[in-house]
């Protein structure tokens, strides 16, 4: 069989699982979740500041761009193509088996690291609430966080559905909170009573205002990948009620409410707090890994408890949504024979990729314990380094549109714009991303640690993709494998839409799927 020879499956509708669940809120709501927002403004809005001062809602608008462009490249190549594996089935169909494979293996890194990081941050901020400030490598902590893992991995297995209700109940107590900051924090500016009340100023959202370079890319970088998690309501798009329309629709959605989200509250903290160095001020390095912490009590008195709350739901909801895009992605790849058969098992129940879901969960947790037992500095570099493969799977996306559509760029100006200019220069921007941050990563004063003499924060960075491509050789050398890898089992050609049991395709002459 040629390797442009297509597939053709007997039953085109779905790989078994639960079609037709969500509706365009229910994949907005898990592609929001996925983002973890309150997590990511209390992890992130004091560094951004530190970096540029005043500019930050900016900053957060202009990183919004890439993720924009991007969204729209997934929004075309879903509409063609609308399978779970994402990354992985257009990187392939685009470039071949072995861009394909990588995009995939970007996805599942990027997955498994920050499971490691919301499991922990939720067992720290758990511990917190009840009176107890752990080391994050105490084993209290550590037991707390394999059990947010576990719990939200049985999540992920029950179902679908059950996921979206949870998620509907989680992300509305995130708004809530984030609501509750807002209109507090204006209510003390506009009642003198805030620390250091600041007056709104049009020159925060002005993009000429950047007066330092490296801080400007500083705070792009980390400004761009708290919009990183939207891509999952496009996993799950085999599992929508309209998979060609409803998984872009939701993409594009939920990446302009987080922008509308990160800066309105950005500017409600910037109004209340100040930019001082001092103090609850945004510029106070004390208060830069945590500002929700350091203002929760003068913000919202005995109340202050419902901010650290708000942060642990929205990391154990993140938990469990970033589960989904990796059992998926894994799940098209057990189909389409680049791993192994297992993978592509479907509970007969539930309609979950059951093997794949608990792979996810049992290599997240062991991943986590072991790096945290190593060190717990190692663990914090290789989170710090998650933009790496974020953004080496986002260009790739971005590329693969461009190039699948290539021959369609000329037919109307929209097809111009969405397919080709929109993507590509998104995939330029990430490109550039992946670049810049790679460049500041292998300084030594980049992270917590330093390995071979370079920032340890590069090293595991960039490792973890290499990782990847001896994990591919590897499964090249397997039989299984040969069919992938010589662009049979998934090509150009190849009908995506596989049917309810994994095990009806149709035989080829040289032996199927």
């Amino acid at each position: 069989m040629s390797a442009t020879t297509p597939i053709h499956l007997e039953r085109p509708d779905g790989k078994g699982l639960a079609t037709g669940s969500l509706g365009l809120w229910g994949s907005t709501v898990i592609g929001l979740a996925s983002t973890a927002p309150v997590y990511s403004l209390v992890a992130t809005l004091g560094f951004v500041v530190l970096a540029v001062g005043a500019q930050a809602p900016i900053a957060f608008i202009i990183a919004f761009v890439p993720m924009l462009l991007i969204a729209f490249a997934y929004r075309e190549l879903n509409n063609a193509v609308p399978d779970c594996g994402t990354t992985f089935t257009w990187g392939t169909k685009a470039f071949g088996p072995w861009v394909g494979w990588m995009g995939g293996w970007g996805v599942a890194v990027a997955g498994m690291v920050v499971l490691a990081n919301l499991a922990q941050i939720a067992s720290v901020y758990f511990w917190s609430l009840i009176g107890f400030d752990l080391e994050n490598n105490d084993w209290r902590i550590i037991l707390v966080a394999v059990l947010f893992i576990a719990s939200m991995t049985w999540v992920s297995w029950r179902g679908v559905e059950i996921g979206e209700r949870i998620q509907n109940i989680l992300l509305a107590i995130q708004y809530l909170a984030l609501a509750i900051f807002v209109v507090a924090a204006l209510w003390q500016f506009f009642g003198g009573t805030a620390p250091d009340p600041t007056p709104f100023d049009l020159e925060w959202l002005n993009p000429f205002a950047f007066t330092d370079w490296s801080g400007f890319t500083e705070a792009i970088l980390l400004a761009l990948f708290i919009y990183w998690g939207w891509d999952t309501c496009l996993a799950l798009n085999e599992e929508t009620k309209d998979p060609k329309k409803i998984p872009g629709r939701a993409a594009l959605l939920t990446t302009v409410i987080l922008l509308f989200t990160y800066v309105g509250v950005t500017i409600a903290a910037m109004m209340y707090a100040g930019l001082g160095d001092t103090g609850t001020g945004l510029g106070n390095e004390a208060n830069a890994d945590d500002f929700f912490l350091a203002i929760k009590d003068g913000l919202l008195g005995p109340f202050g408890w419902m901010l650290v709350v708000a942060v642990i739901i929205s990391a154990v909801s993140s938990t469990q949504t970033t589960i989904l895009p990796t059992a998926r992605g894994t799940l098209a790849m057990g189909v389409y024979r680049a791993l192994p058969a297992k993978f592509k098992e479907v509970h007969p129940t539930f309609k979950t990729p059951s093997f794949s879901t608990v792979v996810m969960g049992v290599v997240a947790s062991a991943y986590y314990v072991g790096m945290t037992l190593i060190s717990d500095n190692i663990l914090q570099d290789s989170i710090l380094s998650l933009g790496l493969a974020i953004a080496f799977y986002y260009a790739i996306t971005g590329f693969a549109c461009v190039w699948y559509f290539r021959k369609d760029l000329t037919s109307s100006a929209r097809d111009f714009f969405f397919k080709g200019l929109f993507p590509l220069l998104g995939g330029l921007m990430l490109t550039g991303a992946f670049v810049q941050s790679a460049i500041d990563m292998w300084d030594v004063d980049y992270g917590y640690t330093v390995l071979f003499g370079i920032g340890g924060t590069f090293v595991i960075g960039i490792g973890s993709l290499a990782i990847g491509l001896v994990l591919m050789f590897i499964w090249y050398l397997f039989p299984r494998s040969k069919r992938f890898f010589r662009g049979e089992s998934l090509n150009r050609d190849t009908q995506v839409m596989v049917p309810d049991e994994p095990g009806d395709l149709i035989r080829s002459i040289d032996g199927g799927i």
